[in-house]
């Protein structure tokens, strides 16, 4: 993780390495950031702001914020101009981003072997894809940040009993009983320490060595064996007779020791996300520094509320969610909200369709954004669009749904000669039992023996391994 701690808290100070957003900004005076900030905050009063929680105690809540803003950042604006060069890449065909993790991350899940077992995840996905494509992967964790989620209703009942609905742990607790689901603003504080101490771990593992590609069999280890494990380890063989190869050659190692990690959550709560955000020393810049990649969901996307109006102020790339009835006019002119410079990397399109739906709905949009001029990122969710409720009664998704609106993205791309620059998915390194199908062939009967999410159902380690293998099959071909 190029992350850096110990910055002072007033200001994102550049890292030093990359000098792109410098070149760009020259000539900026960077307190024109104090009245870019002032007129965030002027903002905020006005816009209306959907999915929030009802916070009990405004005074609680005010003197959290103020806490929140007083905090170093959490990620710094040199590596979110990095990130926003590397989209750029996938958005031309010159990369690939993987973004992978929890649905909803919870603070009682923040341990040590839960994130090693995601990265490690993450990066058996990447070694497999690189391997199968040939092309950069660009590696983002849906991690340290995500912990709020939109709901499709305010209340929950359960056997006559309406209590206010979870909302992630940054807001109040999955037990259901009055007082746990009582919005606290202390969460937001604690999230905040969550996401620190995640970020902490990944970046010794992604800076440490352990994600040297010459490590490529331990990322196999701990991991019950399976038939995805076996076809990793004979890529990983290859790989490292590769290494072996190169390193008879003379080849330097050291710019494979460390690999690029950038944290990614949806910014939903705005009281979180806020105070988060700071100004660039550099350029005078806003930039949302709870993480690298931040998206707007298809439930807050509005172009009059107030979630777009805070990413098109703020520097970070942006994501934003698209389902099958996203209205073209709407999206190109959430393209000149958000990206008026139309700066390639900034803007990325999050689809997330269905399985049955991306064939009909996903051409006519990327026709006519492509029309526009703009130069966007196209990412694939094959998630969000296929959840269900199994006869059992669990929340859950079919993997051969999932994999079929994978193709379904790739081949609308190839049909019109533009670029699918990547995939999001939900996904844990545990063997959880949330998603149906899959090598093992998860059944609705298996569901209830590890179904963990407090939220959407997630693929387990397995079906996340069979996926990058399918998935690079399909990069292969484009």
């Amino acid at each position: 993780m190029r992350t850096r701690a110990g910055a002072p808290c007033g200001d994102v100070y550049a890292d030093g390495v990359n000098t792109r957003t410098v070149t760009a900004d020259a000539g900026l005076d960077p307190e024109n950031g104090a009245e870019a900030l002032a007129a965030l905050t002027a903002a905020a009063a006005e816009l209306e702001a959907q999915q929030q929680p009802a916070w009990p105690d405004t005074a609680a809540l005010a003197e959290v914020i103020e806490t929140l803003a007083s905090y170093p950042p959490l990620v710094f604006a040199g590596e979110c101009d990095i990130l926003t060069d590397r989209m750029a890449k996938a958005a031309v065909g010159e990369a690939f981003v993987l973004q992978g993790g929890d649905c909803a991350e919870t603070f009682a899940s923040a341990t040590a072997d839960n994130i090693r077992d995601r990265i490690k995840t993450i990066l058996q996905m990447a070694a497999v894809l690189t391997y199968g494509a040939s092309v950069p992967i660009i590696k983002i964790g849906r991690m340290a940040g995500q912990y709020a989620k939109p709901r499709s209703s305010t209340v929950e009942t359960r056997e006559g009993v309406t209590l206010p609905a979870f909302r992630g742990d940054m807001v109040n607790d999955f037990a259901f009983h009055e007082t746990a689901r009582i919005p606290d603003p202390q969460r937001l504080v604690r999230a905040y320490h969550a996401s620190s101490a995640t970020l902490n771990l990944v970046r010794a593992f992604t800076t440490g060595g352990f994600a040297d590609l010459r490590h490529v069999h331990d990322w196999n280890r701990g991991f019950v064996a399976n038939s995805a494990n076996q076809r990793y380890e004979k890529i990983a063989k290859d790989i490292d007779k590769a290494m072996k190869f190169m390193a008879a050659c003379g080849a330097d190692f050291d710019a494979m020791r460390t690999v690029e990690f950038y944290a990614a959550h949806e910014a939903l709560l705005l009281d979180y996300e806020r105070p988060l955000t700071r100004i660039d020393s550099r350029s005078g810049r806003l930039y949302d520094t709870s993480g690298h990649f931040v998206w707007v969901g298809e439930r807050t996307r509005q172009l009059d509320g107030a979630h777009v109006d805070f990413v098109s102020r703020i520097s970070n790339p942006i994501g934003v969610k698209l389902g099958p009835k996203a209205d073209i006019d709407e999206v190109l002119r959430l393209i000149d909200k958000v990206d008026p410079n139309r700066t390639p990397g900034r803007l990325t399109f999050i689809t997330r369709m269905g399985a049955g739906t991306i064939r009909d709905a996903l051409p006519a949009l990327v026709d006519k954004v492509t029309a526009s001029g703009a130069t966007v990122t196209w990412i694939c969710d094959p998630m969000h669009g296929n959840t269900f409720e199994s006869p059992s009664g669990y929340k859950t998704r079919d993997f051969e749904d999932i994999v079929e609106e994978v193709r379904g993205f790739f081949e609308v791309h190839q049909s019109l000669g533009t670029i699918p620059g990547g995939i999001h998915v939900e996904l844990t390194g545990n063997d959880v039992t949330e998603c149906l199908g899959g090598a093992e062939k998860i059944i609705d009967s298996d569901l209830e023996k590890r179904y963990e999410s407090v939220c959407d159902p997630r693929l387990n380690h397995q079906q996340s391994l069979e996926l990058a293998f399918l998935v690079a099959e399909m990069l292969g071909q484009a």
